[in-house]
C-alpha cells in the first residue's frame, strides 16, 4: 500500500475512474496497527480497488472534510467522491472489513 504524501497527490488518485480505497492512520494508533497485522490479505483478496494509506495527523483538514474521526478508517473514492466508508469502530477485526468490502461490491 503506498503512502500519500500531498494534498494534491490525494485529490489526483480520489479522482479515478477506478475505484481506491484509501486508509487513514497514525503512526502511534495501536488499532491501526492491529489492522496492519491482517490488512495485506484483505487487499491481495481485493484487487478491484487500488489501495493507498494516509496519515491522518499530517491531513487533518483532508480528514475533517471526509468526516474520519476515528482511525483506523477505510473510505472508497471513485470520480472525485467518496463513495463509501468504514468507520474505525467497525474496522477492528478482518471480518468487519471483508464485511464492509462485500457490502460495497
Amino acid at each position: 500500500m503506498d503512502a500519500i504524501k500531498s494534498n494534491e497527490q490525494f485529490e489526483e488518485i480520489i479522482s479515478s475512474n477506478e475505484p481506491v480505497i484509501v486508509k487513514f492512520e497514525a503512526d502511534w494508533c495501536p488499532d491501526c496497527k492491529r489492522m496492519d497485522m491482517f490488512i495485506g490479505d484483505i487487499v491481495e483478496a481485493n484487487k478491484q480497488y487500488t489501495w493507498f494509506e494516509m496519515d491522518r495527523d499530517q491531513f487533518p483538514e483532508i480528514a475533517e472534510k471526509y468526516s474520519v474521526m476515528g482511525i483506523p478508517s477505510l473510505l472508497i473514492f471513485q470520480n472525485g467522491e467518496k463513495t463509501a466508508h468504514l468507520h474505525s469502530a467497525k474496522a477492528k477485526s478482518p471480518e468487519q472489513v471483508n464485511e464492509f468490502l462485500d457490502s460495497v461490491k
